[in-house]
């Protein structure tokens, strides 16, 4: 009997991925923190009356955080494995048996 017996794996709660609709979440407030900075640096840019290399740094940021903020908010969760396909089993015809249609 003990040769029959198969090893289960044993998933545990702390192994699991966050749900998609966290993922999703973080994604969102990450990528508002970013717009409000480069918000900030917009106005910092065109109101406050700061010396030009600072005016410079505050005009780069407003034009380069849209970018990273974007890339940011669609990069998924470090997490999460790579997409998968499954191809069917190689014995599996195309389409089944009991999924024919009428005249086929």
């Amino acid at each position: 009997m003990k040769g029959l017996r198969r090893e289960r794996d044993v998933h545990r709660v702390t192994d699991a991925r966050p749900s998609l609709s966290a993922d999703i979440n973080r994604r969102e407030k990450i990528y508002l923190i970013q717009m409000g900075i480069r918000t900030i640096c917009l106005i910092l840019a065109v109101v406050v009356p700061v010396p030009w290399p600072f005016r410079l740094l505050f005009i780069a940021g407003a034009i380069f955080l849209p970018y990273i903020a974007v890339i940011g908010a669609n990069e998924r969760g470090k997490d999460a494995p790579p997409p998968t396909f499954s191809s069917p089993a190689p014995d599996q015809q195309e389409i089944p048996l009991h999924r024919r249609e009428i005249g086929s």
